[in-house]
């Protein structure tokens, strides 16, 4: 077995391998990247970038029902399903190139397509070889979790490894989870024309504040999506269609059967014992420098069990880099990675929640909103649901949700406000475009100091003696 020698070797190539390896690359490190799958991962091929582009397509169908209320005459669009998959997989393959193997190879990193496996601290096999390196990362993210409900591996489930090549429209789509990723692509296929039914075994959005999640729940169930909670399913019956038998004695039918209950970090097959990387069913147990128990491996990604997001994996492919490759000393931080839920109005969320600052800081909470219907550029779109729910601890920023139209975009200013300190002050002060949805942040931080311009009996008693007895 030829031995091939690396000063790093990645396994995983999806977000968080592809950029500790283009980094690496590229500062002049000897870089082997191992991927048994598709380049890209999940994120390009079966989740942020389908659904993104499924949630577009759904948006452009829900925008022709919806211009009554700019006298502009509403009509019942004509999905060809299959078309609005092939737009789909047209922005996969125009992104594709980015993370191709042939580009990695032009950029010097040396590509094996084949799982890897451990069978020492130092040394991997894959593909016929041994790759003896330096320094290791296992960036090899997660897959759907499929419950252990009885009589659900008995028929065609879908998840999001194999909704988006579907082709045919399902009538009746039962989605099992209101998660983010549940939640998303109901609304997509409401607005695409199927008959949607969410179920959950809690509350749907059940991570979110509850006052955020409710304003895009209530989108749904007007816009026709039925969510239903407290749904624990007892068993899937696939005689005709697919049935779910709930515990309490309910049942629901549909056409099709999608499964959202989360992801599943799995190492299976890897020989992570023989590597000593202690690790459990949320990741491998990492240190803030997101070392393992085996200091020359990293873990980046879903692979830390830190989270889930695509961006999360790029932030700590940087940490990496500094490390592996530079040699200097960096350590990871959660508190200032946004997440978002991309429904119609989106769900952003930075630091904690109204709930998660009041179990850390009791009192000392202040909670700072402002609604997007005070907003007028809002008023002139006509998208006035939702609010920016700001909250401080002492004037302090230590968290902020946002739901309402372009949450997603608007949440950047409050994740840097966290990730390099910036004060409310500072965010208050600023002087931003008119109209523009933006200045609800601003509004929302100048919320705090009204008080202290607006009712405060010495500023009155300077105001008065500035107009009454100064020249």
């Amino acid at each position: 077995m030829d031995e091939i020698r690396t000063d790093l070797c990645v396994i995983g190539a999806g977000s968080g391998g592809l950029s500790v390896a283009a980094g690496a690359v590229q500062m002049g490190a000897r870089v082997v990247l191992i991927e048994a799958a598709e380049m890209g991962g999940d994120c390009l091929n079966h989740g942020c970038v389908p659904s993104k582009a499924l949630i577009a397509a759904a948006k452009a169908a829900h925008a022709m029902t919806t211009g009554e209320r700019f006298g502009i005459r509403p009509v019942t669009p004509e999905v060809d399903f299959a078309a609005v998959k092939d737009h789909v997989a047209r922005v996969i393959a125009t992104i594709a190139p980015i993370d191709s193997q042939d580009r990695f190879e032009g950029l010097g990193v040396r590509v094996i397509r084949a799982h890897a496996r451990f069978v020492a601290p130092d040394v991997v096999e894959a593909g016929g070889q041994r790759i003896r390196a330096r320094r290791f990362v296992i960036a090899t993210g997660s897959r759907p979790r499929v419950p252990p409900i009885p009589g659900l591996a008995d028929g065609p489930f879908l998840t999001n490894e194999t909704i988006f090549p579907l082709r045919e429209r399902p009538q009746h789509l039962l989605i099992l989870g209101g998660g983010p990723i549940g939640i998303e692509l109901a609304q997509a296929h409401r607005r695409l024309g199927c008959r949607v039914t969410v179920l959950d075994g809690g509350a749907a959005l059940q991570k979110e504040d509850p006052e955020l999640a409710q304003v895009v729940l209530s989108a749904l169930r007007n816009e026709g999506v039925e969510i239903v909670t407290k749904a624990k399913v007892a068993r899937v019956d696939w005689s005709d269609g697919v049935t779910l038998h709930l515990e309490d004695g309910r049942s629901f039918g549909g056409s099709h059967l999608l499964v959202a209950t989360g992801r599943a970090v799995t190492f299976d097959g890897m020989g992570l014992a023989a590597a000593n990387v202690a690790h459990d069913d949320k990741g491998v147990t990492v240190d803030a420098r997101l070392r393992s128990t085996n200091r020359r491996i990293f873990a980046v990604g879903d692979a830390a069990g830190q989270g889930q997001f695509t961006h999360l994996a790029g932030y700590h492919a940087g940490i990496v880099i500094r490390q592996a490759v530079l040699g200097l000393p960096a350590r990871a931080r959660t508190d200032h990675i946004p997440r978002v839920t991309y429904a119609d109005p989106e769900l952003a969320q930075v630091g904690l929640t109204e709930a998660e600052a009041r179990k850390a800081h009791g009192a000392g909470v202040t909670i700072l909103p402002w609604p997007f219907h005070d907003n007028d550029r809002a008023q002139a779109e006509g998208r006035t649901e939702g609010l920016v729910k700001l909250v401080t601890v002492k004037g302090r920023i230590v968290g902020a949700g946002i739901v309402g139209p372009q949450a997603g975009e608007l949440i950047g200013l409050w994740a840097l406000a966290l990730s390099s300190g910036i004060k409310l002050s500072a965010v208050a002060g600023m002087v931003l475009p008119y109209p523009t949805l933006s200045e609800v942040s601003k509004r929302a931080a100048g919320a705090y100091f009204s008080p202290k311009l607006f009712d405060n009996p010495a500023l009155r008693r300077v105001v008065w003696l500035v107009q009454h007895v100064l020249p």
